[in-house]
C-alpha cells in the first residue's frame, strides 16, 4: 500500500480550488496563485502552488501547461482569459503561505492557508496513517483521506 503523506490542509485547499474554478467562469474570473516560503526553499513556484494551479485548471477542464503563467516582467500584454498566474516570495523563515485569488471586475474571492508550524505536516501524516489502516492495497492520497475523491 502506498499513501502520500502530504498535509491535510493542502488537499482541502486543493479540493476547494478545483470546485471554485469549476463554478466561476474563466471569462469572468481570473485566477492568481500567491505563495511564500522561507529563504532556503529552492524551487519556485512550490510544488503546492503548482498542485493548486493544476486543480484550478482541472476544475475548468483546461490544459494546465497551456494556461499557466509562471512569470511576468516588462510589457507582457493584456491578460488572456483563462490564464492561471503565479506570484512567488522567498524570504525569512516563512513555513508556507498559499492563496488562490479568483478576481472578477466586481469582486475577489480568495482561498488561502498559512502554515505557522511544521508540526502540521506530522499531524497530516498521522491522519493519513489512521485512515489507511485496514484499507486494501492500492495507491491513496490525501484527497481520498479527506473525502474529495470517490475512494474517500
Amino acid at each position: 500500500m502506498t499513501v502520500s503523506f502530504l498535509f491535510g490542509w493542502q488537499h482541502i485547499l486543493t479540493g476547494l480550488v478545483r470546485q471554485a474554478a469549476r463554478l466561476l467562469p474563466a471569462d469572468a474570473y481570473d485566477i492568481e496563485i500567491f505563495e511564500a516560503h522561507h529563504r532556503h526553499k529552492v524551487d519556485s513556484p512550490s510544488g503546492t502552488a503548482l498542485m493548486l494551479g493544476r486543480a484550478a485548471a482541472a476544475g475548468r477542464g483546461a490544459d494546465f501547461d497551456k494556461v499557466a503563467v509562471r512569470g511576468r516582467d516588462g510589457i507582457t500584454g493584456e491578460r488572456r482569459a483563462g490564464d492561471i498566474g503565479f506570484a512567488v516570495m522567498r524570504g525569512g523563515g516563512i513555513v508556507g503561505e498559499h492563496s488562490v485569488a479568483f478576481a472578477s471586475e466586481e469582486e475577489v474571492l480568495t482561498l488561502s492557508h498559512s502554515g505557522i508550524d511544521r508540526a502540521l505536516f506530522a499531524r497530516g501524516a498521522v491522519t493519513a496513517a489512521r485512515w489507511a489502516s485496514g484499507k486494501p492495497p492500492g495507491f491513496y492520497d490525501m484527497q481520498d483521506v479527506l473525502g474529495f475523491s470517490k475512494e474517500g
